[in-house]
């Protein structure tokens, strides 16, 4: 039986001093009762000497210093896991939300997981078939890549989050796929869409959620990604299961980064951001991946908005230099009523080109995704200097340009949140956009490949 102590000497806000305490470590869970009997939850933050500083993950309304009691349970935060997640919705403490029984665990693993061992990592290069051409064709999802979302308040970030979540599958296999999506710091509502959006298409039958909302605790948000990782990583590298993992909104969650590390009273860094935030940051997104030997695999993209449209913002900054490209969603495409609004020339997939190509995708994948950029960057500069000069100063080959961009805008980008287009779908959308252009301008694509499908 735990040791209790009755020496807790202040509480400030959400946390609380205690004093006298004997072997207690870092992260450790402990226990409050108060004195009507209700019980608490709080972990170690600091130790000294033999004094503690914890956190409450409750609020401290009602705690009486001098009868109520302190017991540490000897453990850092766990997660019960099993198949039975699957189909699932959790709170941010991983305990189920949705009506159902309890899990009934196979194993119970430790939220924080264990790094993996770059040497026992293997490369990424299998292709995901999300059905949203401006990422299959241009950004490529690749298994056990990392590619965020980086979004704006407004944007329909959501809506794209739920159709990846929904259509994502690795093709020509019928190998077991599983989304784990976290939610963190949302409102009712934008829960509700998700929770419905998976029901109304069977997607929840694959889906373990995880939801925090805007007002549970914030050290509560800290621990969800936590626990939806440590659930993708026991179905991905014990099940065998291609789990992808959607994490929204990292910026809520590094709010409550900062809101904690302020109430320890520590250093802040850029913008009152923590200075560890960095390496915060990473220790969750270097958990996806593949690993030698192991069937399975983590993809992950975690979707943020950028506070004031800022991509040099130090959430979206850091997480560009963590993860493998971004794909940012465009409020002037927005405006125009583009759905899904990707701004595909500022968005990189670093890993596309390891997973395009013959027996991937297509072999004229590659070259028809640099033509459809190149031309895509003319069209647009074109209609830019058509806007100061007017349509008569421009060359016949650039209004062609500026045609080409309006038409790629709305046929190859805007799809709907709905559509789920084959890779074959999305290219041969491509093709028909390039026979808008004369032959002679496609210099990007090996001739072999304008024989087989131009004008065609």
């Amino acid at each position: 039986m735990p040791k209790e102590y009755r020496t807790i000497q202040e509480v400030a806000g959400p946390l609380m001093l205690v004093k006298g305490v004997e072997q207690v470590a870092y992260d450790e869970l402990g226990e409050i009762e108060l004195a009507d009997g209700e019980r608490r939850r709080c972990k170690v933050l600091e130790v000294n000497g033999n004094d503690v500083l914890v956190q409450l993950f409750e609020s401290a309304s009602g705690i009486n210093l001098s009868n109520s009691k302190v017991r540490f349970l000897g453990r850092s935060m766990e997660l019960g896991v099993s198949e039975d997640m699957l189909g699932r919705v959790f709170d941010g403490l991983g305990r189920p939300i949705d009506g159902g029984p309890q899990i009934l665990p196979e194993e119970r693993r430790q939220i924080n997981g264990l790094p993996m061992n770059p040497a026992a990592r293997s490369y990424p290069e299998e292709f995901i078939q999300t059905g949203v051409s401006s990422i299959d064709g241009l950004n490529t999802l690749v298994r056990g890549q990392k590619l965020p979302i980086f979004s704006a308040s407004g944007l329909p970030h959501a809506n794209l989050a739920a159709q990846i979540a929904r259509q994502a599958k690795v093709r020509g296999t019928d190998e077991n796929f599983a989304v784990v999506f976290a939610a963190m710091g949302i409102t009712f509502e934008e829960s509700n869409f998700f929770v419905e959006s998976f029901k109304e298409t069977g997607a929840i039958d694959r889906t373990v959620l995880f939801i925090n909302l805007a007002n549970d605790p914030a050290i509560e948000r800290i621990s969800t990604p936590r626990m939806a990782l440590t659930a993708a990583e026991y179905l991905a590298f014990e099940k065998d299961m291609h789990v992808l993992v959607i994490l929204t909104d990292i910026t809520n969650y590094a709010d409550a980064l900062r809101e904690v590390s302020a109430a320890r009273k520590e250093v802040p860094g850029r913008r009152g951001y923590p200075g560890y935030m960095y390496t915060d940051l990473a220790t969750l997104y270097e958990r996806a991946g593949r690993q030698k030997g192991k069937k399975g695999s983590i993809t992950m993209i975690p979707i943020l908005t950028m506070p004031e449209d800022d991509k040099t913002h130090p959430i979206p900054d850091l997480t560009g230099y963590i993860t493998e490209g971004q794909v940012i969603l465009s409020r002037e495409l927005y405006r125009k009523g583009i759905q899904p609004p990707i701004d595909v020339l500022p968005s990189l997939s670093r890993l596309k080109d390891k997973g395009i190509g013959d027996g991937k995708t297509r072999a004229d994948h590659s070259n028809t995704m640099n033509q459809l950029f190149a031309a895509y960057a003319r069209g647009k500069d074109a209609k830019e200097l058509m806007t100061i000069l007017g349509e008569a100063a421009l060359t016949e080959i650039d209004l062609l340009y500026a045609k080409f961009a309006e038409e790629f805008e709305k046929k190859y980008v805007s799809q709907g949140y709905l559509a789920d287009r084959s890779i074959e779908e999305t290219l041969t959308i491509g093709w028909e956009l390039l026979s808008l252009l004369p032959r002679s301008e496609l210099k990007r694509i090996d001739d072999k490949y304008l024989d087989e499908y131009y004008g065609k």
